[in-house]
């Protein structure tokens, strides 16, 4: 079956629909009519821009442009874990720590995923690298966004526990140990519940793109079990290593709490 392309018209229906959803929220006093908008006209405008940079990449197939364009996707994550934050840490920290912990994580499982189980020739064929670089930093961010989230907040609401511990001779290690691990928990629970639902609740994202476009269901429900997989890991990853770092950092080289570093 041949894909079926969308018109104008098409998207005019859908874009009315967003219109009446902003309608219904102002109608019942919700408060998110102006978000709603704005947030449907900034993914119109950036998937438009999106598509249209795409193209030219698949087309030129260059090193330096790919790695550019992924080094772009990463500062926008990087950049949405820290605006994402209640309690946010100071100076580059608060950026730092989510590129740093997302670069480790998705970038590794997506070059896994390119030379040792697909077998992409080149490794950099942009119409493999970049989608499955998107997807894995678009639910790393969550997770790692999450994580952080709770690690912060949680350390700034039990300030005297962490340090009633301390001064009972506890390492910084331990003083955090019981907030680092409700940390990770928070931050996994989105991925684990996306996989427990796959197949049965939702059909994801990948596997209704490449039904829609003509492959094979079967074929369609491998990859997406393949990303599956590698996004939980480096959901995890990411995770990890962003509470790691960030729960170091509330604390100085003499083991005292130091919520002065969060704003």
């Amino acid at each position: 079956m041949e894909l079926i392309r969308l018109t104008p018209l098409d998207l005019a229906i859908t874009a009315g629909l967003m219109l009446l959803m902003a309608a219904l929220s102002w109608r019942l006093h919700l408060g998110v009519e102006r978000r709603l908008l704005i947030s449907a006209a900034r993914s119109i405008v950036q998937l438009s821009l999106v598509g249209l940079l795409l193209r030219s990449i698949f087309d030129a197939e260059s090193l330096w442009m790919i790695g550019g364009i992924s080094l772009v996707m990463l500062t926008a994550a990087g950049y949405e874990v820290m605006a994402r934050q209640k309690q946010r840490y100071r100076g580059g920290w608060g950026f730092g720590i989510g590129a740093v912990s997302m670069f480790l994580s998705s970038f590794t499982m997506t070059l896994a995923a390119l030379v040792v189980i697909i077998g992409v020739e080149p490794w950099y064929a942009p119409q493999y690298l970049i989608p499955l670089l998107g997807m894995l930093l678009g639910n790393t961010m969550s997770g790692v966004a999450v994580a952080l989230d709770n690690l912060t907040q949680n350390a700034r609401r039990l300030r005297r526990e962490i340090e009633g511990r301390l001064i009972l001779g506890q390492t910084w290690h331990q003083a955090i140990d019981d907030i680092r691990r409700d940390a990770l928990r928070s931050g996994l629970i989105p991925i684990i519940n996306a996989m427990a639902a796959a197949g049965l609740v939702s059909l994801p994202g990948m596997m209704t793109g490449q039904i829609l476009s003509g492959s094979p269901p079967m074929e369609a429900a491998k990859y997406q079990i393949m990303i599956m997989l590698l996004i939980a890991t480096g959901t995890g990853l990411g995770a990890i290593l962003a509470v790691w770092i960030g729960s170091r950092r509330l604390f100085d080289e003499r083991h005292r709490l130091r919520l002065d570093r969060l704003q």
